[in-house]
């Protein structure tokens, strides 16, 4: 008959936990990925126990010694997790104590669990920003070189998802290389606000023991300690903020995605997908499906449904720590997991994209893309922009009634609708003259785009 495990906390109880609930309880199977944080933390908390003399150099050496053999067990898979230890920071005390003997249970003196967990999710958010942040620099640097490589090619720009004005292919990439920008500044203003060292809260209180909080935050690399013990222990809204700034990524790389899947049809025939990222049809022979970007574009789904999440975790409870808080992993690990593989498959797939060139020339010079243009001549006659806008729009019923192309009216007709109109029009009537012309800030063209790509 099995020996039953005895429980840290189980001084205060007659009975035994009920199996179901032990089961029902535990975190081990999903927070033992904190585990190299919850050591870090650890061996920063006994070096300080021992500076401040709380505990002794003897033990402080013991404990820290056994710490780096459990490290190891988790690194090479030998470490045994059990359900029975509840979560991570049990089952490393657990085999701590095993290891070294009584030494063990001294390395808990002046914390709680509850300090513990904020400590390795901080941890944890830290480190995860900045690989997330490696990604984003990883992926705007294809976007960038996929844009230098197709510097000259033009599509239609849309609104309403229908055809507006030309652009350059290279300045559509490079908008969401700003989006990118603004991803990785939100992710670093988050780190800024995760980068609080809370340990020395205690349960909700403080501690009674003459800690040195001050010095595990040097150790661990911390800009600051928390100031208060009841919002360091019961708070997690740098983790709300880290998934809202992973949704809003999320989005930019889903409006891609959707883009990418777009482009790839028949209907718009802009690219093609390599072979390598594209999956076919288990009847119909002949497709070649964009699911990279599919599911790019539905995962998307998954991290705003752990932003929901983890704000309606939060949204009822109390001051301080409530063991709901204990559901706050699954969606910050899924988050991270998932933006750090849409990031990547984006990051290997979009520079191998195949451009059809001409078939987007083809469908930019589609002349009423250059409609807008017309009325910008009208303009530099003097004729008011309103006025303008409703002459070429009456030159656009015309050509749409008889079939005809805007180019494709004679000077004659376009004289009829205003004698502003003459015969320098068809200068106006050229997509490389429409590009070159948006050379305002943030334009469109070519020498706005080759500026800005020398300078990514």
């Amino acid at each position: 008959m099995a020996t039953r495990k005895h429980k840290l906390w189980e001084g205060r109880f007659a009975a035994a936990t009920a199996p179901i609930v032990e089961h029902f309880t535990a975190s081990i199977a999903v927070d033992k990925r904190l585990a190299p944080y919850d050591i870090a933390g650890s061996l920063a908390h006994c070096h300080m126990l021992v500076t401040r003399g709380i505990i002794s150099a003897v033990d402080g050496k013991r404990i820290c010694r056994g710490l780096g053999e459990i490290e190891q067990e988790i690194a090479d898979g030998t470490f045994r997790f059990d359900t029975a230890d509840e979560d991570i920071h049990m089952a490393i005390e657990r085999r701590l104590t095993e290891k070294i003997g009584p030494a063990g249970g001294r390395l808990h003196t002046a914390r709680s669990r509850n300090d513990q967990v904020s400590l390795d999710l901080r941890l944890f958010v830290r480190a995860e920003i900045g690989a997330i942040l490696k990604h984003v620099t990883a992926f705007q640097k294809a976007l960038a070189a996929t844009a230098r490589k197709h510097a000259r090619v033009v599509m239609p720009g849309y609104t309403h998802l229908q055809r507006a004005q030309p652009v350059l292919f290279a300045h559509h990439l490079l908008a969401y290389h700003e989006k990118l920008e603004r991803d990785g500044e939100r992710f670093a203003d988050c780190r800024r606000r995760a980068d609080v060292m809370p340990l020395g809260a205690g349960a909700l209180a403080g501690t009674t023991f003459p800690i040195d909080p001050e010095q595990v935050a040097r150790e661990l690399r911390f800009a600051r300690v928390a100031t208060n013990s009841l919002d360091a222990v019961s708070e997690r809204d740098f983790i709300v903020e880290f998934l809202a700034a992973a949704a809003i990524l999320a989005t930019h790389l889903s409006r891609l995605a959707e883009e990418i899947v777009l482009w790839s049809s028949a209907e718009f025939a802009f690219i093609s997908l390599p072979d390598e990222f594209a999956t076919g049809s288990s009847i119909m022979p002949q497709k070649k499906n964009p699911d990279v970007a599919e599911l790019v574009r539905g995962k998307t789904g998954r991290v705003y449904g752990n932003l929901m999440a983890m704000l309606t975790i939060l949204k009822g409870l109390p001051l301080a720590y409530n063991r709901d808080l204990q559901e706050d992993k699954v969606p910050l690990f899924d988050t991270v997991d998932t933006v750090k593989g849409c990031l990547a498959v984006l990051t290997a797939m979009v520079p191998r994209l195949v451009v059809h060139a001409d078939r987007m020339r083809e469908a930019a010079a589609d002349s009423f893309l250059l409609a807008t243009d017309v009325a910008d001549y009208l303009v530099t006659k003097s004729v008011p922009f309103r006025e303008a806008h409703n002459l070429v729009g009456q030159a656009v019923r015309r050509c749409l009634e008889s079939g005809r192309r805007l180019e494709d009216l004679p000077l004659k007709e376009w004289r009829e609708l205003s004698k502003a109109f003459g015969s320098d029009l068809r200068e106006w009537l050229s997509v490389d003259a429409a590009l070159a012309r948006r050379s305002a800030g943030g334009g469109t063209a070519p020498a706005n785009v080759a500026r800005r790509l020398r300078g990514l």
